[in-house]
């Protein structure tokens, strides 16, 4: 360990990721809030400091250069480090105070959030909430990167990577068809096997929901498989217009339907569904606070 005033700054690693990560000397300064000249000079210092290009520059670009990939990485790793020596000395006092950033994947956000958004902020006054939502995969990269304390996710999901995680809830899949379908004549529950003779419309690739629907259809041996929706919202929309009927959450039911336009009906035993998820890294030093909260959530799921 160097007991010498270092040849590198923290602000300086921040300056170098922010680079790699916009590909731009413009759009880094942008997102690090300071000047272009003035990041540029910082990453010019650093660079005579290790005596190494970190970036090919021209015209068009900005790439991390082979000697640079290394470098960036573990800049990443050492400010995420760096983060958590100071959210784990500031929570030391009061575990559940300060900012704690979460993520929810779009096929629960617009759903759980208005449940949940102001119990969390009654219950939990000194924690500070910030949401993001995006789909699981660019969630995890958030989460692995530091830029989460955690996330809500569907445990079905593939490559969470390594995360320590607490089920908040089942949640059910139910037929959702046009009021006029043929399907629409009951309530009992089905079974999957009637979407064999169906057009069954999914979300578009990368929605999890999507790919947890499509395994169901598959399973049934559903012929045709449309994807063509980039929301529930949209999809609900298509069933009513005629375009095919869908595979719907529970969780989206009160919201989707509320008007009534679709007919709903559950699926029979060993119904298909997905489980919620609260998940957050093993490192992370936000588990007390995300503990803490997790009741509140399930509530909310399980409701």
């Amino acid at each position: 360990m160097r007991l010498v005033p270092h040849p590198i700054t923290l602000r300086q690693l921040q300056y170098v990721v922010a680079v790699a990560d916009q590909k731009s000397f413009r759009k880094a300064a942008l997102a690090c809030h300071v000047s272009q000249p003035a990041l540029s000079a910082q990453v010019a210092q650093l660079e005579g400091a290790l005596e190494c290009k970190l970036f090919d520059r021209d015209t068009q670009r900005v790439l991390v250069s082979s000697a640079g990939r290394a470098f960036v990485e573990r800049a990443r790793e050492l400010l995420i480090k760096a983060d958590a020596l100071v959210d784990e000395t500031q929570r030391a006092g009061d575990p559940l105070a300060g900012p704690l950033r979460l993520g929810i994947i779009p096929t629960v956000g617009p759903y759980l959030l208005p449940e949940v958004a102001q119990p969390l902020r009654t219950e939990f006054p000194r924690l500070r909430f910030t949401w993001v939502e995006e789909r699981t995969a660019v969630l995890m990269k958030l989460l692995k990167e530091g830029e989460l304390d955690g996330a809500i996710v569907a445990l079905e999901t593939e490559d969470l990577g390594e995360v320590q995680s607490l089920v908040l809830g089942r949640d059910s899949f139910f037929l959702a068809t046009p009021n006029d379908h043929a399907l629409a004549r009951g309530k009992t529950p089905v079974s999957t096997q009637v979407l064999e003779k169906e057009r069954v419309l999914v979300l578009e690739e990368g929605h999890c929901l999507g790919e947890q629907v499509a395994e169901v259809c598959q399973r049934a041996r559903t012929s045709e498989l449309d994807v063509c929706a980039t929301s529930l919202a949209t999809l609900a929309q298509m069933v009513v217009g005629g375009a095919g009927v869908t595979l719907l959450p529970a969780l989206a039911l009160e919201v989707e339907n509320r008007r009534g336009t679709l007919h709903l009906r559950p699926f029979i035993a060993k119904a298909p569904g997905r489980t919620l998820a609260l998940v957050w890294r093993k490192s992370s030093t936000a588990h007390g606070a995300l503990k803490a909260i997790a009741p509140t959530l399930r509530k909310s799921v399980t409701r």
